[in-house]
């Protein structure tokens, strides 16, 4: 079959990743679990012929694939949905994994994405991060929250993706999508650019170096909204990540900006039902004075205390969150207490 054929199949079956590697039965995840989507076994052959399917489909040069060892782009295919895709080079051998995201913008209720999140766009300047590991729903809850601040304030918001994702429309506001390399050539060149395209709210996909989070703090320090997304567990480490890319002898002066710019951080994770499928689960960070402090002078180890205390103004603890949903029978207890950011003390709440 076609790569097209596949992907419409998994679709079909409400998968959320298709993956092509030789060796294999073309593959999907589906409710949490990779299953064999088609019977074959692939041959290495058949992977670059599927491959060079995705190319054909994106209009995209594969020479960057040659040159690095792997590529990210994204297509739409008519009728399915749109992919974001990674291929990527296995043991001298062409490989691909492709993301399913829907035309339509995610609706955030039926996602489990508490309005407050939501309405984190409310926020006039600094900084906001979404985080949690790759595969959960980083790049739809930002989306929701681009999409609030779309529909209710009017003003210019620039986004800088690899790839872009979400296709968003103009609504209240003016929004521009940039994608890096078709757009621009790096996150940072497209950042520094931003700074001129008289934006309220810059949008990064992922802070990923040094200088993409030192240009993004820059520019929240200079009024702007920003909101990027990281690779970590937990807004302590989310702190401790960020400080720990600068070198030791810039870390306390970072401590000191990222106190003043941070507004909120947003941690995610996505957990398996009971009855199959998975449910997300947040952590909700508010910066307020007392937290500025704790990142100020290095306290970050007490932040999970804080966000606890701060439920009163709206502060969202992974642990509670968790063992809201174990006592409604959403998740197991061994599934509560694997992603507790303090299992030892969550346990004692489970009895």
């Amino acid at each position: 079959m076609e790569l097209k054929e596949y992907l419409r199949i998994a679709s079909e079956r409400d998968a959320s990743d298709v993956f092509v590697l030789p060796g294999a039965a073309v593959s999907a995840k589906i409710r949490g679990e990779i299953v064999p989507v088609a019977g074959e076994v692939l041959m290495p052959d058949d992977t670059k012929e599927l491959v060079k399917q995705a190319y054909a489909l994106a209009g995209r040069d594969i020479k960057r694939l040659e040159k690095e060892g792997d590529d990210d782009f994204s297509f739409p295919l008519a009728g399915v949905s749109r992919f974001r895709c990674n291929i990527y080079y296995q043991r001298g051998t062409l490989a691909g994994t492709f993301r399913k995201i829907a035309f339509t913008l995610p609706n955030p209720s039926e996602l489990n994405i508490p309005e407050g999140i939501v309405e984190l766009g409310r926020i006039k300047n600094g900084m906001i991060l979404v985080t949690g590991p790759a595969g959960s729903g980083k790049s739809t809850t930002l989306a929701c929250i681009i999409d609030w601040i779309n529909s209710n304030r009017k003003g210019h918001i620039v986004t800088v993706e690899d790839p872009i994702e979400y296709l968003h429309k103009h609504k209240q506001s003016l929004i521009s999508q940039r994608e890096v390399p078709n757009d621009a050539r790096s996150f940072p060149r497209a950042l520094r650019a931003a700074l001129r395209q008289a934006p309220e709210v810059i949008m990064v996909g992922e802070m990923r170096d040094l200088d993409t989070i030192q240009t993004s703090i820059t520019a929240a320090e200079t009024g702007h909204l920003v909101l990027s997304s990281l690779h970590t567990t937990g807004a302590a480490k989310t702190v401790d990540r960020i400080i720990d890319t600068f070198p030791a002898e810039q870390q306390a002066q970072i401590r000191l900006q990222l106190s003043v710019v941070l507004r909120a951080v947003v941690s995610q994770r996505l957990i398996q039902k009971k009855d199959g499928g998975q449910v997300a689960v947040f952590e909700m960070m508010k910066v307020n004075t007392a937290i500025q402090n704790l990142i100020r002078d290095g306290r970050t180890h007490q932040i999970e205390n804080a966000i606890f205390s701060g439920a009163n103004e709206g502060m969202m603890s992974m642990d509670m969150e968790l063992l809201k949903l174990y006592r409604a029978g959403s998740i197991t207890r061994e599934n509560a207490l694997l992603y507790a950011v303090s299992p030892e003390t969550l346990v004692k709440r489970l009895i």
